[in-house]
């Protein structure tokens, strides 16, 4: 069967990449090669950011009900597709379906919440500011966006952007992540379906010359990318220098904190979740567990190893995964699996106790996938490579703090800010954890303190490199920019 060629969609249309080299699109769980993936360069950047610049003038002047018209029937088209694209998310991603079906809500969740923008942008008036003068904040685009989307999904996070930079009246530029470009590709026929303008919306595939150009070019007057935080940094320094709007989004290193007075079954039932899910490969994924008192550090230590055991590693799609909520699926590639290895031998080389390993695990018919079964590293000490390491795989670090002090101060002594929980029937304890832990997102008695669409989305630290967090209204400061009228009338002297 020919492998398909992925398309760029730029002002209205398809365009078939021109000369571009391509690279496969692998299914993790089996290396089944999916498609090909053009390589477009600084032309088709050049291209689409052209038609979304045209389009910008009349979309920006259109009113906020016409604009958001469109979203209501793509809400609509993302739930009728939404077993599809939860099955296409898993094809290339590799996550369970019940994750990428979670992953499918979310972002018709923030279709739905950027449709709220006739009153989410409204500007603020002070009638009388001074006598006989009026003031006045309007909350106007700015032209063209773009941002370039992470592997791990495809789905969800571009929809943190996308649809609140449209509701605004910004048009758009997206890059798919070169490993999962199938799920947008489908998305964008859907945001055809759904009857915007001509170039309002446009989809370049590609790598990083990309973004690069994306990121350069002198009519694109945002960008945002989920990444590495090294990535975000070079992204936050090249904005800058360009005077643009960025939003870069970086690594994490999420801590769980058991107390002693926590509820154990709950708490473990809720870690395996936290840390496996989606094989680990999530910002918001847990990947430190601190547990407070040496008892608690012997009981959690031993039922969430003995759970870990328990968990089936295989394809998402097999008979023997697809009901199994706990069942974890393959990493992304070979290079991502190689860097998890190093980082164990790194851990055991550091001194910490692997009691877990999940190296060479065997999956029935996966030769030509990239697995690892759940590893967790006991007897790990703050600073070590393996607890500042956002490692991005199935792989649990385990820290012991003899009070509630020393475990806050090991999260805030951690470079990453992106979230944390706190496992424990105290309110006392609650409340000190939230409001001391250096962290964007706090979660308690929740393993994943993924906020919902309506509320911000972004962490602290090296975790968010910029001033602005994702989704919900508070996205809407990043997508316009405030004008602030100052107005007096005097009487006709007539």
């Amino acid at each position: 069967m020919k492998v398909p060629v992925l398309r760029n969609y730029i002002d209205g249309g398809w365009v078939e990449p021109t000369g571009a080299a391509c690279l496969d699109v692998e299914n993790p769980a089996t290396g089944e090669i999916l498609a090909r993936c053009p390589l477009s360069g600084a032309a088709e950047v050049d291209q689409a950011v052209r038609a979304a610049d045209r389009a910008f003038p009349a979309w920006s002047e259109a009113s906020a009900a016409r604009r958001v018209a469109p979203l209501f029937r793509l809400a609509a088209l993302l739930r009728q597709h939404e077993d599809e694209l939860a099955r296409l998310v898993t094809r290339e991603m590799g996550k369970s379906l019940g994750d990428a079906r979670a992953e499918l809500k979310r972002a018709y969740e923030n279709v739905e919440t950027a449709c709220g923008m006739p009153v989410h942008q409204m500007g603020d008036k002070l009638v009388g500011c001074a006598e006989g003068i009026d003031g006045e904040v309007l909350r106007l685009p700015l032209g063209v966006f773009a941002m370039s989307c992470p592997f791990n999904f495809p789905a969800m996070v571009p929809f943190w952007f996308m649809p609140y930079a449209l509701a605004t009246g910004n048009t758009f530029v997206v890059k798919p992540s070169e490993q999962v470009p199938l799920t947008l590709q489908r998305i964008a026929q859907l945001f055809h379906e759904c009857g915007l303008p001509r170039g309002v919306f446009n989809l370049v595939n590609g790598d990083k010359t990309v973004s690069e150009a994306l990121l350069d070019h002198p009519r694109v007057a945002g960008f945002s990318v989920v990444g590495s935080s090294k990535t975000c940094a070079a992204v936050a320094e090249r904005g800058a220098r360009h005077n643009k709007r960025v939003l870069p989004m970086g690594g994490a290193k999420n801590h769980l904190v058991v107390m002693p007075d926590a509820r154990f079954d709950e708490v473990v039932r809720n870690l395996i979740t936290s840390c496996y899910g989606c094989a680990g490969q999530r910002c918001m994924a847990a990947s430190a567990i601190v547990t407070v008192g040496e008892q608690t550090h012997r009981e959690i230590s031993a039922r969430f190893l003995a759970e870990s055991r328990r968990i089936t590693v295989g394809d998402p799609l097999a008979a023997s995964c697809q009901n199994d909520p706990q069942a974890i699926g393959p990493v992304i590639s070979a290079r991502a699996l190689a860097f998890i290895h190093t980082m164990i031998d790194t851990g055991v080389r550091e001194g910490a106790t692997l009691a877990l390993d999940g190296r060479g695990v065997q999956v029935p018919g996966g030769a030509g996938g990239h697995y690892l079964g759940p590893t967790v590293f006991t007897g790990v000490r703050p600073g070590m490579q393996v607890h500042r390491t956002e490692i991005f795989g199935p792989v649990v670090v385990m820290l012991q703090a003899d009070t509630l002090d020393d475990a806050i101060r090991i999260i805030n002594d951690h470079p990453y800010g992106n979230g944390a929980s706190i496992y424990t029937q105290s309110g006392y304890h609650a409340r000190k954890f939230k409001l001391a832990t250096h962290c964007g997102m706090i979660g308690v008695n929740v393993g994943i303190p993924a906020p919902v669409a309506t509320l911000p989305f972004g962490g602290m630290k090296q975790s968010l490199w910029a001033a602005h967090k994702a989704q919900g209204k508070a996205v809407i400061d990043f997508f316009t920019d405030a004008k602030i009228v100052t107005e007096r009338y005097w009487p006709d002297p007539g």
